[in-house]
């Protein structure tokens, strides 16, 4: 199969790396001085204490790699919306699309026959650009379980975490999902096909829009937050407004959220990616991450002035630095 990479960040160049390194046909989009150290050196994977060096196809744009199998989109969801209409000459009628990103994605309302049907997330696609481009039908979901960070362009270290789960945006099973599933295993991924990826997709954005934005506050790792016990009540209090709003949506949560930190407490000092992009300047994706939660809150009627209150702090200390809150 040939995978397109769109992004060689933290988790595109994970990705990229390890599909490489299994030997599958991998091409990557990047530019600036990412694009500049993978053709000159490949990407540099640190992973589970072994170095390893993978060699991949790298342009600037879609058009100079030409029609894919899969296009794994592992851009910042703000980036989304002016790259999409972009990706046209990877795409066949039969080229699959999964977004591994952070938040809920563009198309999560799409599919009909669900609550809030048909609600478009202003958050991650204002203009509708990222439907139009990308046919809902070739899409399928994805929620990545990985920690990893760039130390510099063109290397990855991956901390913590690896595992993959897709599914067909209307749920159920397809033959497709498992396909891609057991290529996936075959290159050494944890990959496994879900039934119900938009229960999957919440059930990450559980931590994310729970710890990214108070590590934005703070300035500090998962660990050390977890830690202060004011901070674990707070932690409490979000994530039960967002399986609170999940519950709206029909969405099966069966989480305790006192467990649920523990796992998160589990895996060490983790900096969370709102805190990478304070600490390199970059846009944080407050709306992705958050705002969607109150996007989906405000359809269902559901109060949730924690989680507002936390996102409107979070605004403003990115404003303060600098830096684009989108």
């Amino acid at each position: 199969m040939k995978f397109a990479v769109v992004g060689a960040g933290a988790i595109g160049g994970w990705l990229a790396a390890r599909l490489a390194l299994a030997g599958e046909d991998v091409s990557v989009i990047a530019r600036g001085a990412t694009l500049a150290r993978i053709d000159r050196c490949g990407i540099q994977l640190h992973s589970d204490g072994r170095n390893a060096l993978a060699r991949v196809r790298v342009a600037s744009s879609a058009q100079a790699l030409g029609a894919q199998d899969v296009v794994l989109l592992a851009v910042k969801a703000p980036a989304l919306p002016g790259l999409a209409p972009t990706l046209a000459p990877l795409l066949r009628t039969d080229t699959l699309i999964l977004h591994a990103g952070n938040g809920l994605p563009w198309w999560y309302f799409l599919p009909p026959g669900q609550p809030c049907s048909g609600l478009r997330l202003r958050g991650v696609d204002p203009q509708g650009t990222v439907e139009a481009a990308l046919p809902l039908p070739q899409v399928l979901g994805l929620s990545v379980f990985a920690a990893c960070h760039c130390p510099e362009p063109g290397v990855v270290q991956h901390d913590s975490g690896g595992r993959l789960v897709l599914g067909e945006p209307a749920g159920g099973e397809s033959a497709r999902t498992q396909q891609l599933a057991l290529r996936l295993q075959r290159a050494g991924l944890d990959a496994l096909p879900s039934s119900d990826i938009r229960r999957e997709i919440w059930l990450k954005l559980l931590g994310n829009a729970c710890f990214n934005p108070v590590s934005l506050l703070t300035g500090a790792t998962t660990d050390e937050m977890i830690d202060q016990p004011q901070l674990h009540a707070l932690f409490v209090q979000l994530m039960e407004e967002v399986i609170a709003i999940g519950g709206r949506l029909g969405l099966r949560l069966q989480v305790d959220p006192a467990r649920r930190i523990a796992q998160a407490r589990s895996l060490g000092p983790i900096r969370t990616s709102m805190l990478q992009d304070l600490q390199t300047g970059r846009a944080v994706e407050l709306d992705a991450i958050v705002g969607t939660v109150l996007e989906c809150a405000a359809a269902v009627a559901m109060p949730a002035p924690t989680l507002a209150g936390i996102l409107a702090m979070a605004r403003l200390r990115a404003r303060h630095a600098g830096l684009p809150a989108l």
